[in-house]
C-alpha cells in the first residue's frame, strides 16, 4: 500500500505510527500482519484499549449480533436493553462479590472525559477547588486531566498556565526508606504550609505512562486514612491498570481500600470500543440532570461487549489466577534479562501483565525497542524520559507468544550490544 497518504493528509502529532510504522491490515488476539504480510507480537495492546486481544472472538459474535438486530448503537443517555445489561452485569459479576457499592455515570467516550467528571464532581461535593495529584501521573490531555498530570512535555503542550492543581511526590519518588505522606501530612496538619485543603487527590496505583511506578498497599491504605480524616475525596484513575492489568480486575484491590471514585475506560468495552465511567461511592452523586453530559455517553455496541466481556472472563477467579501466573512468567524473564545485561538494566517495576524493564540509557531504550520492532515486536517506551521499556501484552495470549515476544526482546538487547561494541571498536 501507498502511505504517502499519511505523511500528505495526517496531523504531525500522530505518535505511535513514527515508532511502528508499518500499515497493519489484520489483526488477532496478540499478533498483528501488515500490508507486506509480516507478522508482530502486540506487546503494545491499544496502550491498554486490548486487554482481551485484537477481534477477540467470542466479543466479536455478540458484537455482529446487536449490529445485525438492528438495535440502536447510539442513544445518548436513553435506555437501553444493552445498557441495562451491562449496568446489571457490573453490577452481579463485579461490585457486589467485592461488597462494593458504587453508583455508574457514563460519560463522553474518553478516559480523560471521565478524569473530568470526577474532578469537577469532587468539587462540587466539597466546595473547594484544589486537586491533588502525584508526580510522574498521567490522566489526559485534556485541560483539566493534564493540570493533574506530571509530565513536562505533554503540559508544555497546552500553550496555557495552570490553576486549581497541587503535585504530591508520588510513593518511591523521594527514595527507599522515605514515606511521601509525611510530608502530605504536614502540609495538611500545619496551619501555616500554605497548602490549601484540596477537593481530591487522584492517582494511579500503578501509574503507566509515568513509569511502572507501584505505590505499596501500605501507603495506599495510608493515604485513604489521610483522605477519610481531612475530609479529601480520593478518585483513582483506574483507566490504564484496571480492567485486570494487574492481576484483579481494580488495581487498588491490593490495598483492600474504597476510592470514594474511580474512572474506568481503555479496556472496559473489552474490544476496543469506546467507553468511560465514573464510579461514584453511595451518597456522592452530587450531580444534577446533564451537568456533565456529551453526546456519546450512549455506546451500545461497547455496552454489549463490555457485558460480554465480564461474563466470559470474570464470572470466577479463574481468569484473575491466569493474569498472575502470566505475570509471574513475566518478572521471570525479565530478571534473567536484567541479569544478562547489568550494565543496561538498572531496574525491574510494576505487577501482573503491567511490568517493565528500567534502562540506564533512554537512547539504548529506544534503541532496543526499535530492534525488536524489526524483529516483529511491537513494544514501546514509558518513564519521564523513556526510559523504561513496557511489556503490556494483551491478558489473552498464551505461553508461547508471550515466551516468544520476551525472546526477541532478549535477542534485541544483545543486538543493541553488538552495534554498541562495533562503535566502540
Amino acid at each position: 500500500m501507498d502511505g504517502s497518504i499519511f505523511s500528505e493528509m495526517e496531523s504531525a502529532v500522530a505518535s505511535y505510527c513514527r515508532c511502528f510504522p508499518a500499515t497493519f491490515v489484520r489483526a488477532r488476539g496478540a499478533e498483528l500482519w501488515d500490508d507486506k504480510g509480516k507478522r508482530y507480537l502486540d506487546f503494545l495492546a491499544g496502550a491498554g484499549a486490548l486487554n482481551y486481544g485484537h477481534n477477540n472472538p467470542v466479543l466479536k459474535a455478540a458484537l455482529m449480533d446487536y449490529i445485525a438486530s438492528d438495535a440502536p448503537c447510539m442513544s445518548l443517555d436513553l435506555h437501553t436493553e444493552a445498557k441495562a445489561e451491562f449496568l446489571r452485569t457490573f453490577r452481579d459479576v463485579i461490585l457486589t462479590p467485592r461488597q462494593m457499592q458504587y453508583r455508574l455515570q457514563f460519560t463522553g467516550p474518553t478516559g480523560t472525559n471521565a478524569v473530568e467528571a470526577a474532578m469537577k464532581l469532587a468539587r462540587k461535593i466539597t466546595g473547594r477547588q484544589t486537586i491533588a495529584s502525584f508526580t510522574n501521573g498521567f490522566h489526559g490531555m485534556s485541560l483539566g486531566a493534564l493540570g493533574a498530570t506530571g509530565n513536562g512535555y505533554h503540559r508544555r503542550g497546552a500553550g496555557v498556565g495552570f490553576t486549581g492543581t497541587a503535585l504530591l511526590p508520588f510513593d518511591g519518588y523521594m527514595g527507599p526508606g522515605i514515606d511521601t505522606l509525611d510530608y502530605f501530612e504536614a502540609l495538611l496538619t500545619d496551619p501555616s504550609s500554605g497548602f490549601d485543603l484540596p477537593a481530591a487527590i487522584i492517582l494511579e496505583c500503578l501509574q503507566g505512562e509515568g513509569g511502572l511506578n507501584a505505590a505499596r498497599p501500605a501507603w495506599l491504605r495510608r493515604l485513604s486514612d489521610l483522605c477519610k480524616t481531612h475530609g479529601i475525596i480520593m478518585i483513582v484513575d483506574d483507566i490504564q491498570a484496571g480492567c485486570g492489568r494487574t492481576g484483579d480486575f481494580f488495581s487498588f484491590e491490593v490495598a483492600g481500600i474504597r476510592p470514594d471514585i474511580v474512572t474506568l475506560s481503555k479496556s472496559l468495552s473489552g474490544y476496543g470500543l469506546p467507553l468511560s465511567v465514573v464510579m461514584i461511592a453511595e451518597g456522592l452523586d452530587h450531580w444534577l440532570p446533564g451537568q456533565h453530559n456529551g453526546t456519546f455517553r450512549g455506546n451500545n455496541t461497547a455496552f454489549v461487549t463490555g457485558r460480554v466481556t465480564l461474563d466470559h472472563y470474570w464470572q470466577t477467579e479463574a481468569f484473575s489466577g491466569r493474569i498472575k501466573a502470566l505475570g509471574h512468567r513475566v518478572r521471570n524473564h525479565l530478571s534473567h534479562i536484567a541479569g544478562d545485561f547489568p550494565m543496561d538494566i538498572i531496574g525491574l517495576r510494576g505487577r501482573g501483565m503491567m511490568q517493565g524493564l528500567v534502562c540506564s540509557d533512554p537512547d539504548h531504550a529506544a534503541l532496543v525497542t526499535r530492534l525488536a520492532y524489526d524483529a516483529g515486536l511491537i513494544i514501546e517506551r514509558a518513564g519521564p524520559r523513556d526510559e523504561v521499556i513496557k511489556v503490556f501484552a494483551p491478558l489473552t495470549i498464551s505461553d508461547a507468544q508471550l515466551d516468544e515476544g520476551l525472546e526477541i526482546l532478549r535477542h534485541a538487547f544483545e543486538r543493541a550490544d553488538q552495534r554498541r561494541s562495533i562503535r566502540a571498536a
